[in-house]
C-alpha cells in the first residue's frame, strides 16, 4: 500500500528538491532563483506533495481576483501515475475563492497524460500558442476551467 500524501505550502528549504523535479520534468526548466522568488509572493499559491517525508511533486499558481493561472505542476519521475498530480490539482481547485473563478493553464501539445488529467477536472481547450515551448520547440494548448456559483 502506498503511504498517504501530505500537501503543504512550499518553503525555502524545499526549493532544491522542487528544482530537481523541475529539471527532470521539463526541457526548459525554471531556475532555483525563480522558485525562491515565487514562493514568497502573496498572490502565488506554491504547494508541495510529500510522501513519507520525501517531496514528490509541486504546484505553482498565480491567484489574481476572479482568475488563476496554473503556472507549473510537476511530479517526480518515480512518483508519476500514483495520483500525485491529481491531488495537487484538486488541492489548488479546492482552495480557490468560492466566487466565480476561471483557471487557465498552458500544456504541451504532446503531453496527453497532463491534458487527460486537466480534462478530468473540467478543463477544456480554449486555444493554441504556436511555438510556445522552446526545448523542444512545440505548441502549447491553452486550457481553462470556469467556476460559476460555487460549482465547476
Amino acid at each position: 500500500m502506498t503511504a498517504p500524501l501530505r500537501i503543504r505550502r512550499a518553503e525555502e528549504a524545499d526549493v532544491r528538491a522542487i528544482h530537481a523535479i523541475e529539471t527532470a520534468s521539463f526541457g526548459d526548466p525554471w531556475s532555483e532563483h525563480s522558485f525562491r522568488s515565487m514562493i514568497v509572493i502573496e498572490r502565488v499559491r506554491a504547494t508541495i506533495a510529500e510522501r513519507e517525508g520525501t517531496l514528490v511533486g509541486y504546484c505553482i499558481a498565480w491567484l489574481l481576483g476572479d482568475e488563476a493561472e496554473l503556472a507549473n505542476l510537476a511530479v517526480a519521475p518515480g512518483a508519476r501515475r500514483h495520483g500525485v498530480g491529481a491531488t495537487l490539482l484538486d488541492d489548488l481547485l479546492a482552495a480557490l475563492d468560492p466566487d466565480d473563478v476561471t483557471v487557465y493553464l498552458e500544456v504541451r501539445d504532446s503531453n496527453a497524460s497532463a491534458q487527460a488529467l486537466y480534462r478530468s477536472r473540467g478543463f477544456t481547450a480554449s486555444g493554441r500558442r504556436k511555438g510556445y515551448y522552446a526545448r523542444p520547440k512545440e505548441d502549447a494548448i491553452l486550457m481553462r476551467r470556469r467556476r460559476i456559483d460555487g460549482r465547476w
